[in-house]
């Protein structure tokens, strides 16, 4: 009889010491969701953690334009240009592509391929386009380049490629150079020769461009 007391005993002290551990290394259980229980252990807290910071982070980088801004739902500023703020402070505008600007024409009378309105340009740079017989007189037309005050940095003439004595579209191009110690936003004026001075007859079409390299 003493001698199964003992083995009892013996076998509930072995039990405690299990649980004791138990508690110990695992700590106590928490209830979590549907009544389950959950570890609160060190390992899965940081888990979390990085969970709820990777989502954070993703995110963010998902609104990378104006597109993803709006569609995101995040404020809008009309324009133009039309401007979107995300919650962390990043603003998002609207690009507005740049136009040539017409006066006194349209682009059924010329039209200019080289440079692009917008365009960056070295010192040395190359305007093609066409314009119709009208624009020119005896072949030829004249070209100007203003820096940003409006000031002249240079002026050319533009040659006819073919025969100008037509109502068709006729090919033109010209080499300018600008100053090499100009650097900065410029406007090429192109304008039609206009042999009788009344201003009533002028024309022009400028296009924005840069001067950089």
């Amino acid at each position: 009889m003493k001698t199964r007391l003992v083995v009892v005993f013996g076998a509930v002290l072995v039990i405690v010491a299990l649980v004791i551990w138990a508690v110990f290394f695992y700590g106590f259980p928490k209830a979590g969701q549907n009544g389950k229980y959950a570890s609160s252990s060190p390992a899965s807290s940081s888990a979390s953690s990085a969970t709820s910071s990777n989502e954070t982070t993703t995110h963010g980088a998902s609104v990378a334009s104006l597109a993803d801004c709006v569609a995101a739902g995040y404020p809008v500023v009309p324009g133009p240009p039309r401007q979107c703020t995300t919650p962390d402070g990043r603003r998002y505008a609207e690009e507005i592509p740049e136009k040539a600007t017409y006066q006194n024409a349209t682009a059924d009378m010329i039209t200019v391929a080289l440079p692009s309105p917008g365009a960056v340009v070295g010192k040395d740079f190359k305007v093609k386009g066409q314009a119709r017989g009208g624009w020119y007189f005896e072949g030829s037309f004249p070209v100007t380049l203003l820096d940003k005050n409006g000031k002249t940095l240079v002026s050319g003439v533009v040659q006819a490629q073919g025969e100008w004595m037509t109502e068709n579209f006729v090919p033109f191009e010209v080499d300018l150079k600008a100053p090499d110690s100009y650097i900065g936003p410029a406007t090429l004026v192109l304008k039609k020769d206009n042999p009788s001075g009344l201003p009533q007859n002028d024309a022009s079409v400028s296009l924005p461009i840069t001067v950089e390299y």
